[in-house]
């Protein structure tokens, strides 16, 4: 499709000194304030004249001896003449192999970039090379990629980068989402493989599939690395985030029970497509041992962070290290792995609608794509009802927040025990055991985040560790 990237030696080690720079400050870095070291630098033309191109930009971070290493992917569009709609996204200027003058911009904002990688995906073509390349594929049945399409780059996002693909005026196709995969990492990313497995199994209850970018780079280690780089899904125009919704009714005085309820059947149904389309493990009791050890580890680690938390160690640990009594616990499978109020949209014609399978960004990649309890996604949704009634709340003070959360929460439940026959209110079940121990661990860590970070926010979780242990 493409030949050789237009540069050379010098080309891209002012390439590299520019995204050193540029990088650390922006949204998806993810090492903020460490020092950072350039280890490599690859690039490949997306499209013929040379104009979009990715590059696989590998650093390093920390000190010697100790420093971690990282792939970043970052698109670009380098031209030979600046461009003023795209003056906001400028990453800077470097001298081309001809040593004039080239202005290079931040690719997502520049829809030339945009339609170079949904061609990849519409004509399943591959660009670059056996060591640093990429293919585009087309999923089976999935919507086609909009000709001529208009380009938004959407705000807020921490650790990729989602561009709405619109299609023209008048036209009858369907609006996409392309998100770039920021941090690469070897192996199929679980919001691809997870997704792609709902939709085709006829589930509704996730944005339907378009295609795919995969893709080979050098891995900080010198071996050729292959995963995926960015999918495209379908947008759900007109929609509203949970949390929008959810703190809309806290503000203002409306209960949130009936969705809450919807919420649960359409995460029970979710639940169910995924332990019958994609393995499953036993919950066995070296599992279960292993699973109370984190557990145990988390609560050390908050107690000797907090010392507010100290008063209730010995409950805490406790309520942990009954996991490893557990018996009939359900069978671990393949599961959101992020799950909270920010991750799913209310659509007027489909209901609840989940996003965001990749699992928490922050952990490897080969973890999040491990068989887990069902029951942490119930756990993050119940905390996230807790923030919801406390972020929301205008008055009434924390009683009436408590008892938002308390009524979202049964309702929520019930309908997630009526779907999938798991009910975790049941006094003394494996469920039960299994999900306090859960919510306990999260809002464990959010004690520490909050006292770390928003200090007025930490009575949010610690008010949850207390019921919890109590």
């Amino acid at each position: 499709m493409t030949g050789p990237v237009a540069t050379d030696p010098a080309s891209d080690a002012a390439l590299a000194e520019l995204l050193l720079q540029w990088a650390p400050r922006q949204r998806w870095f993810a090492h903020k304030g460490a020092e950072v070291r350039l280890q490599r630098l690859e690039r490949t033309p997306l499209d013929e004249a040379g104009v979009a191109q990715l590059v696989a930009l590998t650093v390093r971070t920390g000190p010697e001896g100790a420093a971690e290493s990282t792939v970043y992917a970052v698109p670009l569009t380098v031209r030979h003449a600046p461009d003023e709609s795209l003056a906001a996204a400028l990453v800077g200027h470097l001298p081309d192999v001809d040593g004039a003058r080239a202005w290079v911009y931040d690719g997502p904002h520049d829809p030339t970039f945009t339609r170079a990688l949904l061609t990849l995906v519409a004509a399943e073509e591959g660009a670059g090379s056996p060591a640093f390349g990429v293919h585009g594929t087309s999923a089976d049945g999935g919507l086609p990629v909009p000709a001529g399409a208009v380009t938004k780059v959407l705000g807020g996002e921490q650790s990729n980068t989602s561009i709405v693909v619109g299609a023209p005026q008048g036209s009858q196709e369907v609006p996409l989402i392309a998100k770039v995969f920021r941090v690469l990492n070897a192996g199929d990313n679980p919001d691809v493989v997870v997704q792609t497995a709902l939709a085709g199994a006829g589930c509704e209850r996730v944005p339907r599939p378009a295609g795919w970018v995969d893709g080979q780079w050098t891995a900080p280690d010198g071996s050729t690395a292959h995963g995926h780089l960015a999918h495209l899904t379908e947008f759900l125009a007109g929609s509203q985030d949970a949390w929008r919704v959810a703190t809309a009714a806290v503000e203002a005085g409306r209960g949130f029970a009936a969705e809450a309820g919807e919420l649960g059947a359409a995460t029970a149904e979710v639940h169910a497509v995924l332990a019958r389309e994609l393995p499953t493990e036993p919950a066995t009791p070296e599992r279960l041992a292993a699973l109370a050890d984190g557990l145990a580890a988390r609560v050390a680690w908050a107690c000797a962070a907090v010392p507010q938390l100290e008063a209730v160690a010995a409950a805490a640990t406790a309520r942990v290290e009954a996991v490893r009594g557990v018996t009939g616990a359900p069978d671990l499978q393949r599961v959101h792995g992020d799950y909270h109020l920010g991750q799913v949209l209310h659509s007027a014609s489909r209901g609840w609608v989940l996003l965001d399978f990749e699992g928490e960004p922050l952990r490897p990649l080969a973890e999040r794509s491990v068989p887990d309890l069902a029951l942490r996604d119930v756990a993050g949704m119940l905390r996230s009802f807790d923030y919801a009634a406390s972020a929301g709340a205008r008055s009434g003070g924390e009683e009436a927040a408590a008892a938002w959360a308390a009524q979202c929460r049964e309702a929520f439940l019930a309908s997630y025990a009526e779907g999938t026959g798991v009910d975790p209110r049941v006094p003394g079940s494996a469920a039960q055991t299994l999900l306090a121990a859960l919510e306990l661990d999260k809002a464990l860590y959010e004690v520490v985040y909050e006292a770390r970070n928003r200090p007025d926010w930490v009575r949010i979780p610690l008010g949850a560790v207390h019921r919890l242990t109590s």
